[in-house]
């Protein structure tokens, strides 16, 4: 028996870039080190030690956010409790704004996506550690 996919991964991405607020690389890039900004990158571990992460960012791979964000989860981040806006970022912003969708529903607020991803960051001039 073959499965019969109903809604493909590029129809799930583009549900949640419309339904997630977003923001540019540029946008972005200014509210850096900004106190009330919390930067999520959803990568791996293998892709963040590869290319970096933006300087300050919590990483909360895709697999493991729902568990850190979760405050009832032995895995819960702090840094998910805060009455912060938070900035969703993956490797190009498909899965960040899958993941941003996600929390959204969880109930974190504000949460917004960074198009284009470190990709779009590096471009615009943002740096990585």
């Amino acid at each position: 028996m073959t499965q019969t996919i109903t809604k493909s991964a590029k129809d799930i991405v583009k549900d949640a870039m419309e339904r997630v607020p977003a923001i540019s690389a540029e946008e972005a890039l200014a509210l850096s080190g900004s106190p009330d900004h919390v930067f999520v990158d959803l990568r791996d571990g293998i892709e963040q030690a590869k290319t970096g992460v933006i300087p300050g960012a919590v990483a909360s791979s895709r697999g493991m956010m729902e568990f850190h964000i979760d405050p009832e989860s032995p895995a819960h981040k702090p840094e998910f409790n805060q009455a912060k806006t938070y900035v969703f970022y993956c490797a190009s912003g498909g899965r960040s704004a899958i993941a941003a969708l996600v929390a959204m529903e969880m109930g974190l607020s504000p949460v917004v996506n960074m198009s284009g991803g470190v990709s779009a960051w590096k471009k615009a001039g943002g740096t990585l550690e």
